[in-house]
């Protein structure tokens, strides 16, 4: 038989069917073929599909429970597709909103329970049951979390390290918050034992990256037992090359932010060296980070000048002040979303208004799912009341 190219038969398919289907049939063929796409590692494809499909604009106006499975669906296969192809930032911005609450909930791949059980009546949990996805269709849940704390780590660990080294200049932002937190439990600890699960080992991986110890780092990632569940031969090692070169970037990034205020100069030769990186690489990371204002230095041939600028003591007290108004700002809206029932609170306990604003309005409608004139967050799904509050990858509803 003829080798069949999938591709263009998925394409054929839903162009079928975007000619004669209903609306709701139009929404999920647009889907499905993104989810191929995913699969497939074409992420570019895919994601020029969502953006001009805005399929994360009109999800909230669908209605149809089972549609909006499939969309969280399709976002972590997406998520996934482009943590395989190195593009931490993408990945990250399309885990984010799924991996921070119930993910077997949003995924159809396990019934909630606990304290969010008894809100349901007999016929939601019924309901609920049926729509369960088959087994053979689940995706790994330790798969999934191992990509979304990595691709949180690389962003963040070197992004604490640039608001420690910077302390009292300005508030830094926050790439994830749920990283942090669960960085902070781990410090916390008043014995750490050697790594046993997926979450452990990242973590003890993004405390070596936040020492600017890349190696032991990269040795952290390489240990976890998921990647053998990646499809595709020697696809386990690919990913691991894939990070051991993440780390490096990100770990000289971390030292210079960390310990650039003990050096007066530092030798191009010697970066190379540590980090074993090309002495163009460091050059272009160096020089990146010079342009955007993270380190104040100058190039002397291949030597790094830092330079060490302290503020004033009226900058320092103009900054701290526009940090407390900033904090008050920020409580007096916690205050007056709780009164007015809008309910803006994440279930973890931080405020929805400070989670990123959003992939879509950063990328021209991107991939990050936006509600329709509220905060960016996640709906609450099946639960009676109706105390749902529409946001960015929908929660089941009966």
């Amino acid at each position: 038989s003829e080798k069949t190219d999938s591709a263009q038969l998925m394409t054929d398919l839903c162009t079928f069917v975007y000619q004669h289907g209903t609306d709701r049939s139009k929404t999920r063929a647009m889907m499905c073929q993104i989810y191929h796409h995913a699969l497939h590692d074409r992420f570019l494809e895919a994601r020029d599909l969502l953006l001009m499909s805005h399929l994360q604009d009109n999800i909230s106006n669908v209605g149809d429970v089972n549609t909006m499975i499939l969309f969280n669906r399709m976002m972590v296969n997406l998520g996934l597709a482009a943590f395989r192809l190195g593009k931490i930032w993408d990945a990250h911005q399309c885990l984010s909103d799924i991996c921070s609450g119930r993910v077997r909930e949003l995924l159809a791949q396990g019934i909630t329970t606990g304290r969010y059980a008894g809100d349901k009546s007999v016929e939601e949990e019924k309901a609920e049951k049926r729509r369960q996805i088959p087994y053979h269709l689940h995706i790994n849940i330790d798969l999934l979390e191992a990509c979304h704390l990595i691709s949180a780590m690389l962003l963040e660990v070197p992004n604490m390290a640039a608001a420690a080294g910077r302390a009292g200049s300005r508030k830094s932002r926050i790439f994830s918050r749920q990283f942090r937190k669960h960085m902070e439990s781990f410090n916390r600890q008043v014995f750490a034992g050697p790594p046993e699960q997926t979450r452990d080992y990242i973590m003890c991986a993004s405390k070596a990256l936040k020492n600017g110890d890349w190696k032991k780092c990269a040795d952290f990632l390489a240990g976890l037992e998921v990647w053998q569940l990646l499809p595709g031969e020697n696809e386990s090692q690919k990913i691991n090359e894939m990070l051991v070169e993440k780390v490096k970037v990100e770990g000289l990034r971390t030292y210079l932010f960390k310990y650039s205020s003990h050096y007066d100069s530092l030798s191009l030769g010697q970066l190379c060296g540590m980090f074993e990186l090309s002495k163009n690489e460091v050059h272009s990371i160096v020089s990146k980070m010079m342009f955007n204002g993270d380190l104040l230095a100058s190039w002397e041939n291949e030597t790094i000048v830092l330079k060490k600028i302290e503020p004033s003591t009226l900058q320092v007290l103009a900054l701290q002040f526009a940090e407390k108004a900033a904090n008050l700002v920020e409580s007096n809206e916690r205050l007056l979303d709780a009164k007015s029932g809008r309910h803006a609170f994440r279930d973890d306990g931080h405020w929805k208004g400070d989670q990123q604003r959003g992939y879509s309005q950063r990328r021209g409608g991107g991939h990050g799912s936006r509600s329709q004139g509220g905060r960016g967050g996640r709906g609450r799904g099946s639960r009676s009341g109706g105390r749902g509050h529409k946001g960015g990858n929908r929660r089941p509803r009966s």
